[in-house]
């Protein structure tokens, strides 16, 4: 691999909640950069405006930043190379577009829109061989032009694409590509904005972009973006054509169907950004030594292009569950806390809550810490410690499953619970299996299944005495009274002893 420091770039466009697709780009861009010694430019490519989104420029920052992908040069942190969005460099194209025109490889074209769909509507219908634009207004003056149907006074301009254009390029991961005959592109639009093709080829040439990183989907184009490099006299970078990421079902993801293409989508789940991190880089990368869980600076430090596998990763989310597991076990219990409280603060759940509440989530982090597989679970899991006795309901489940002696079950542990002294799990433990198991000779699924059901409310828990524990001995017996209560027969309150 060329150790040569180099420069490369990831150009999302804000149009909508950043696509997974940005991260695995950013990923991989980063990656050389950091391996080279090089520079990762962050750029926004704002020119269609038609589709423009304002709040996402900043979901953009806020998501690849949580992804610990920070950039070294992009619109918010400035450099060398400023301005790094599209749209603030509107005049930096105008004089590449006027060179074009002048030599020839570009030409005004003013066909009007309601033209143009009928031309395609007409190669559609015909199956024509050839399809794309037809050349009408090449060579015509404006005024020529006027006196043809389909005539729009605002112009764009079209690269002329010659008959001899190269359709085969180098490309590092994948050798020697063949793309389609592209047709004559629009590089500059009506609204004076340029398109992709012409901006993308200007900003990585004026930004010393040394290797472009995207998507396969932009195979087709690169002819047309080598042919602009030689046209302006320019030197290309070198092209690597990623992978797409694909469904279970081979099929392409995409924000409209798979809710996961969206990358803020992992942050409202709350997977671990190391983990998604992980994820990614495997999805198109052998492990990194003998574990499939590697850290992204074993991942630099061991990059090469030609271990890209170029068949389309499938995007599993199982596996992806497994590595956040496996993060989050990593974690100490106090690292988790401060974790599930950061998310739930990004969610909004949690607002400035109560430092009693904090407290409580910190000493219950452990009874969730192997169980846990996203941090939008934990509250899920813990909801009962953070319930008032009086708003806790059994869910319908739970009550179903108890058994015909779960009025006497409840009886004894209300009583047994009311002596402990002190009320911690080893002898809260110690206390019910005296009595419920011991005392009543009952197996510990149906001795414990009636407490945990008054607890917590459901058949599943974290682990019970260490709830009771959290709980304290007021809640915990209110709520075992309560659900005795429910089932008819003596009352619980009626029984001697107190809280």
């Amino acid at each position: 691999m060329n150790q040569t420091p180099a420069r490369l770039r990831v150009a999302p466009s804000p149009t909508g909640d950043p696509h997974v697709g940005t991260a695995y780009m950013s990923l991989f861009n980063k990656a050389y950069a950091q391996a080279t010694g090089g520079s990762f430019v962050l750029r926004i490519e704002d020119t269609d405006r038609a589709r423009y989104v304002a709040d996402s420029e900043q979901q953009i920052f806020g998501t690849l930043a949580w992804l610990g992908l920070p950039w070294d040069e992009g619109p918010d942190v400035g450099g060398p190379y400023a301005p790094y969005r599209q749209s603030e460099r509107l005049d930096t194209y105008r004089p590449f577009v006027d060179q074009l025109i002048e030599s020839g490889h570009a030409y005004y074209c003013w066909c009007s829109p309601e033209r143009l769909a009928e031309l395609r509507a007409e190669q559609q219908a015909s199956k024509a061989s050839v399809t794309g634009y037809d050349r009408l207004c090449h060579g015509l003056t404006r005024d020529e032009r006027a006196e043809l149907p389909g005539f729009s006074p605002t112009p764009v301009v079209r690269m002329l694409i010659p008959d001899d254009a190269p359709l085969t390029f180098t490309d590092v991961i994948r050798g020697q590509v063949s793309a389609p005959r592209p047709d004559d592109q629009v590089i500059l639009k009506a609204d004076g904005f340029p398109t992709y093709h012409l901006a993308v080829v200007v900003d990585d040439h004026l930004m010393g972009i040394t290797h472009v990183v995207r998507g396969e989907e932009w195979i087709s184009s690169t002819p047309k973006h080598i042919l602009l490099y030689e046209f302006l006299g320019l030197t290309p970078p070198a092209f690597a054509h990623m992978p797409l990421l694909r469904n279970i079902d081979k099929s392409k993801i995409s924000k409209r169907k798979n809710p996961a293409a969206r990358l803020m989508w992992f942050r409202e789940q709350g997977y671990l950004p190391e983990a998604l991190r992980n994820f990614l880089q495997l999805l198109a990368y052998p492990p990194v030594g003998q574990s499939e869980v590697a850290t992204f600076d074993e991942f630099v430090a061991g990059f090469d292009w030609a271990k890209v596998n170029t068949v389309g990763p499938i995007f599993d989310l199982k596996k992806l569950d497994w590595l956040n597991g496996e993060y989050i076990r990593a974690l100490s219990p106090d690292e988790l806390a401060d974790r599930i409280i950061a998310h739930l603060a990004f969610t909004g759940e949690w607002v400035d809550p109560d430092p009693a509440k904090v407290e409580l989530l910190r000493r219950a982090t452990p009874l969730i810490h192997e169980r846990l597989g996203v941090l939008s679970e934990a509250v899920g899991k813990l909801e009962f410690l953070f319930t008032l006795d009086a708003d806790l309901v059994v869910a319908d489940d739970a009550r179903a499953q108890l058994g015909d002696d779960a009025a006497a079950v409840l009886d004894a542990a209300i009583d047994a619970l009311q002596g402990v002294q002190p009320f911690d799990t080893p002898s809260i433990e110690a206390a019910l299996r005296a009595s419920l198991i011991e005392g009543l000779g009952l197996k510990p699924r149906f001795a414990f299944g009636p407490v945990r059901v008054g607890i917590t409310g459901s058949r599943v828990s974290p682990p019970l005495f260490e709830s009771i524990e959290l709980l304290g001995r007021e809640s915990s017996l209110t709520r075992l009274r309560a659900l005795r209560s429910s089932l008819g027969g003596l009352d619980p309150l009626d029984q001697q002893g107190s809280l």
